[in-house]
């Protein structure tokens, strides 16, 4: 049994329709202004985001929640953006294909917000 580790990530709708398109199995790629890949810790954290910046920007804001093998994640540095349960995980956009070789089942929408 492979140790895994559980993330989050607040989402608009249009990268949550390519996430639906991959089969619910892969992130998209980052646009080229975007050169960190950064789920988060914590789904509070994750709430806040999709809650107060996704829904001013877009209407509606996901929380998606998915599983990454442990060993893997821990190459990638976690990032304090503020209090102390405000952390992210930071993947390097060009590496995010292996990123998501690594996930581990399906990533799933947990809360959404209107």
């Amino acid at each position: 049994m492979t140790e895994t580790l559980v993330l989050w990530r607040p989402t608009g709708p249009e990268e949550l329709e390519l996430v639906r398109a991959s089969g619910w199995r892969r992130w998209p790629p980052r646009l080229p202004d975007q050169p960190i890949f950064y789920p988060v810790l914590n789904e509070d954290y994750a709430v806040r985001i999709a809650r107060d910046w996704n829904v001013p920007a877009s209407g509606v804001g996901f929380v998606t929640r998915f599983e990454v093998e442990a060993e893997f994640a821990a190459r990638y540095p976690v990032r304090q953006a503020g209090g102390d349960t405000i952390l992210e995980l930071w993947v390097p956009a060009e590496e995010l294909e292996e990123f998501n070789d690594h996930i581990v089942g399906t990533i799933e929408v947990v809360r959404e917000f209107r």
